[in-house]
């Protein structure tokens, strides 16, 4: 690719990561190489595995393994910023086409890291990198720096029947 642009996945609606996800298996079999970095999460989510499966394809969490409930903690502001100072790296180096920054925009909400720190990280990448940011709550000037810009809206959801997640298909 001579040109990487900027793709912003938010919203309400369930989809984000997936979409990453499935934008990732493409380049992978396109013969692209793909970092996935995980903001906020720590879990044990079933695209961990991927790596197994994938050339190519390289996947790291950045959060501490739960949840961020209420006012987050130095930890979590600490594995934020390790994390963006990964993917500042990875994204000057440009040795992957494709950069994921999942869960940026929560990272972002949760004021872990700044918009202008992630904006100076996407600015300067590599110029033919790809870069994805997902999560809720895509501050304006994220929105403004994209490229693209999908927001996944919720029309239904059968969490509201009691459906819990299950593994493989939510996490």
């Amino acid at each position: 690719m001579a040109r990487g642009y900027v793709h912003v996945y938010t919203g309400n609606g369930k989809g984000k990561t997936t979409a990453a996800l499935g934008l990732a298996l493409r380049a992978v079999c396109a013969g692209k190489r793909v970092f996935f970095g995980q903001f906020v999460k720590g879990m044990d989510y079933s695209e961990l595995k991927a790596v197994d499966f994938l050339p190519n394809f390289v996947i790291e969490q950045f959060g501490r393994g739960c949840f961020i409930h209420g006012k987050p903690g130095d930890e979590d502001i600490k594995a934020a910023k390790n994390g963006l100072g990964k993917l500042k790296k990875i994204l000057e180096e440009g040795n992957f086409d494709l950069v994921v920054m999942d869960e940026v925009n929560i990272a972002l909400y949760f004021e872990l890291i700044t918009s202008s720190e992630v904006i100076e990280a996407v600015n300067n990448r590599a110029e033919h990198v790809e870069v994805v940011l997902t999560g809720r709550y895509a501050p304006q000037e994220v929105i403004d720096l994209a490229d693209l810009v999908t927001e996944m809206k919720e029309v239904k959801h059968y969490y509201q029947k009691g459906v819990e997640a299950r593994e493989g298909i939510e996490f």
